[in-house]
């Protein structure tokens, strides 16, 4: 019988723990993950420069990028192109399109970065990153990680909500909703115990039962 050959598993990325820290090339200099501590940071893979999609979707990031700015957050891109495929990219989109990309590109040639962060996905492509969008906190925690395939591309409302989401939830202590944009209501952390839904019922917070109860944030 022929002897499996042993194939190494890396572990994926997983929801509030660490993400590994890396340096790297990009249209604005080389910067390190690790530098923008303290920030939000959005990083997001696209398949390839020069391709409709993709074209679409970064001026739509330049669209929300001053957004971004004022809710603390550290926009990067990145394809397996080099740095000047990038550039000449980016100044065919504000030739064209007439549109700025203000935010740093990551050039990945070896697919150290789209590799670490499991942007390959070989069923998809063995040489192009599929659309991934990580979210990572001040403390450099993944918080939430969305996948698109090559073909789709992303909302950007949904990239803000997805922020304003895990922004507002840290501060207020909170959960949200289905479909929650700012200002609607949030819910509030269910009772642990039978005697805090007993109290929970009494507190004046809108509930559909003991378990199910929503406030107007201040």
């Amino acid at each position: 019988m022929r002897k499996m050959e042993k194939i190494e598993v890396k572990s994926p990325l997983r929801l509030n723990e660490e993400v590994p820290d890396f340096e790297a090339t990009t249209t604005q200099g080389p910067i390190r993950l690790s530098d923008f501590k303290g920030k939000w940071v959005i990083l997001f893979s696209h398949p390839a420069d020069f391709t409709p999609v993709c074209t679409t979707e970064f001026a739509a990031f330049a669209e929300i990028h001053e957004e971004l700015v004022k809710r603390n957050v550290q926009l990067i891109g990145l394809s397996i192109d080099s740095v000047y495929s990038h550039i000449a990219w980016v100044r065919t989109i504000k030739d064209k399109l007439g549109v700025d990309i203000p935010f740093p590109v990551i050039a990945d040639l070896d697919m150290k970065v789209a590799t670490l962060f499991g942007m390959i996905h070989p069923a998809a492509s063995t040489t192009a990153a599929v659309r991934c969008v990580f979210f990572i906190d001040p403390e450099m925690k993944l918080r939430a990680m969305v996948y698109y395939p090559l073909n789709v591309g992303r909302n950007m409302k949904e990239i803000l909500r997805v922020i304003d989401a895990l922004q507002t939830a840290d501060k207020y202590k909170v959960a949200l909703p289905a479909n929650w944009t700012p200002g609607e209501k949030v819910i509030v952390p269910p009772p642990a115990t039978q005697a805090d839904a007993e109290k929970r019922v009494r507190e004046g917070y809108e509930c559909v039962d003991w378990f199910l109860c929503k406030k107007k944030l201040p």
